[in-house]
């Protein structure tokens, strides 16, 4: 018996004909509108999760999905209006006026000789007050932190690289720097330049093919005699011979200085103002004309014009080579 919930003492209302009837429509009824309330909450349900129009669905994950971040842009200013020039004895123009001695008016780099028509008369409106060199011959990478410092002690809008020719050119292949050292010394000097000037733009050049130099010098007899005299011996140690171990020895400095450039163009591609000349000089086929009546090895004023054009090149294309 069905216990009474009723408050009081209400007596339980007495079933009328029909009563049953009308129970089962009020049943009937129930049901429908649950049935269409159902649906509708599955249908606002599924539009919000994943379900429902197709459409609304991929936009619901596409929503929830990460999107890459987008890719810095490189910045280059074609047309600087201050150069600075770093490295080693072929940007001071060693050898290429007179023996043993440097010459920076033919600098393909800063030089003001007309003949060389250097990077900074093609770029500059006044190279003489608006370049600078602070290269030395001899100089290797680990001297790059320091030449960039006083380098960027000028604010240059541009900075221009070429170095690592003497840490391949040593007495024994021995002596060579190891690739891990080049790495850390030109780390070391972007991230001076970048303390110091953080907008200057930096241009870095390959280094040499050393071993194409010593294809084209090995042909004058002069330039054999004076090699003797202790020159990239590495490299140029018994120009012509074709003993097994001489032939290993420059195949071992080319390997390095290939290393060498894999380096600077790993490195400068992680800098936004770093632009590598993507092997322009290391692929360039000097020739006779274009090495130093002196050594026959460093660039003559021919090689410097030739060292600029292929800057200048470079510098001012759109989008770098490669």
């Amino acid at each position: 018996m069905t216990e009474s919930h009723e408050p009081g003492n209400a007596r339980p209302a007495r079933s009328l004909p029909g009563a049953p009837k009308r129970s089962r429509t009020v049943a009937i009824c129930a049901f429908v509108l649950m049935t269409v309330a159902g649906l509708v909450l599955a249908v606002a349900c599924g539009s919000s999760s994943g379900g429902g129009d197709k459409h609304g669905a991929q936009r619901a994950e596409d929503s929830s999905r990460p999107h890459p971040r987008p890719t810095p842009r490189r910045i280059w200013d074609r047309s600087p209006d201050s150069l600075a020039a770093v490295g080693d004895s072929i940007t001071r123009g060693f050898d290429a006026c007179s023996l043993l001695a440097d010459c920076t008016k033919v600098s393909w780099a800063t030089g003001t000789a007309d003949g060389v028509d250097s990077l900074a008369r093609r770029l500059l409106s006044d190279p003489g007050t608006e370049s600078w060199n602070y290269a030395a011959s001899g100089a290797v990478i680990a001297d790059l932190p320091a030449q960039l410092r006083r380098a960027a002690a000028r604010k240059p809008d541009m900075v221009t690289v070429m170095s690592g020719a003497n840490d391949a050119c040593r007495p024994t292949v021995g002596q060579m720097t190891s690739v891990e050292e080049f790495r850390t010394s030109f780390r070391e000097g972007l991230r001076a330049l970048r303390t110091e000037a953080p907008k200057a733009q930096m241009y870095v050049s390959s280094v040499p093919n050393l071993k194409r130099l010593w294809q084209e010098g090995r042909k004058n007899p002069i330039g054999q005699r004076v090699w003797g005299l202790g020159i990239c011996q590495s490299m140029l140690k018994e120009p012509q011979s074709t003993d097994a171990a001489d032939r290993e020895r420059r195949q071992q400095v080319y390997d390095r200085v290939v290393a060498y450039n894999a380096v600077l163009k790993q490195e400068c591609a992680k800098d936004l103002r770093c632009r590598y000349d993507n092997g322009a000089v290391f692929n360039y086929r000097f020739t006779g004309t274009e090495l130093s009546n002196w050594d026959w090895f460093h660039p003559s004023k021919e090689g410097q014009r030739s060292l600029a054009e292929l800057a200048y090149g470079q510098i001012t294309a759109r989008r770098p080579a490669g």
